[in-house]
């Protein structure tokens, strides 16, 4: 009953690594959490997809991932302490 919408999502999946997912999950999140008009989610949101960014060992692909990570994690410690609200 689920099997050929289930082999068609895999398909689909399988074309792109967990970085790039990651990457569009990010994006995603960070234009939901733009309708909250807070700086301070937002940097919340960037601090955590830094840190899995950083840690997921399985991210294949180049290393680019690595540093996006780093560079998030050292941006949204500043844009948190700078949030007005």
């Amino acid at each position: 009953m689920f099997a050929l919408p289930l082999q068609v999502i895999d398909n689909f999946l399988l074309q792109y690594n967990l970085g790039q997912v990651l990457l569009l999950v990010f994006v995603l999140a960070t234009l939901a959490a733009l309708t909250q008009r807070s700086l301070k989610i937002i940097a919340l949101q960037t601090m955590t997809f830094g840190l899995l960014f950083m840690l997921v060992p399985s991210i294949d692909g180049p290393g680019t991932y690595l540093y996006l990570g780093i560079g998030l994690l050292m941006i949204a410690p500043m844009a948190y302490v700078s949030a007005g609200r």
